[in-house]
């Protein structure tokens, strides 16, 4: 399984090669829509397309089973749609799994989030699969940003952002640059409420995680 390597800094400034539009929440903050403006790639995942484009963008693709894409978005762009009536998976996984068969491995989720807590709670979780796939896969929201990580890492953001960290079967974790010690949490919300005492923190553990870091205040 291919992994961000020990210890290289993750940061907020992030170039992705292909951004996906789930059907969450569309992003008002400037960092999410600042990616969606400077990107070519963006995939819109299904019935998210028709939100899309009543922000008056044109997706490079629409990629889903079809449930939930309007009957005049199915006319008019049916060049960029590509069905995948596989029900085993989510529209946002449909959508990651297009973008890795053409090599794409640097990817960021906006309006993941939102709307119905299962999907959320879905959509934050396959971030762990992802990485599995040798992908680094982010989720950008109004409030921060969410990555999957294996083994020891480095993060940079600003001195006093809050900082959450879940565990998937973590070992040994521990840190530096937190202002609370980190454990091998038995529940997610344990790792919740940290917050950052300088422009870096590490994480050092086995196993694999997830990490949210608000943005600036």
């Amino acid at each position: 399984m291919e992994k961000i390597d020990d210890y290289a800094i993750i940061n907020f400034d992030f170039s992705p090669e292909a951004i996906i539009v789930g059907g969450g929440d569309f992003p008002t903050h400037e960092t999410p829509l600042a990616m969606l403006h400077s990107t070519q790639k963006v995939v819109c995942c299904d019935g998210a397309a028709d939100e899309y484009l009543s922000h008056g963008l044109t997706p490079w693709r629409i990629v889903g089973d079809g449930d939930s894409l309007s009957d005049t978005t199915k006319t008019k762009y049916n060049d960029i749609i590509r069905l995948n009536p596989d029900q085993e998976t989510n529209d946002q996984t449909k959508a990651v799994e297009y973008l890795a068969d053409k090599g794409i491995k640097n990817i960021v989720i906006v309006a993941g989030t939102g709307r119905r807590e299962d999907h959320t709670l879905g959509n934050i979780s396959l971030l762990i699969e992802y990485l599995h796939m040798g992908l680094n896969v982010r989720i950008y929201t109004d409030y921060g940003m969410m990555v999957a990580c294996s083994g020891n890492q480095s993060f940079y953001c600003h001195k006093g952002c809050a900082v959450s960290i879940f565990g998937f079967g973590t070992e040994d974790m521990k840190s530096e640059g937190l202002a609370y010690p980190i454990r091998d949490f038995t529940s997610w919300w344990q790792g919740t409420l940290n917050k950052t005492t300088g422009n870096q923190f590490s994480i050092h553990c086995k196993g694999e995680y997830i990490v949210f870091i608000n943005y600036p205040q």
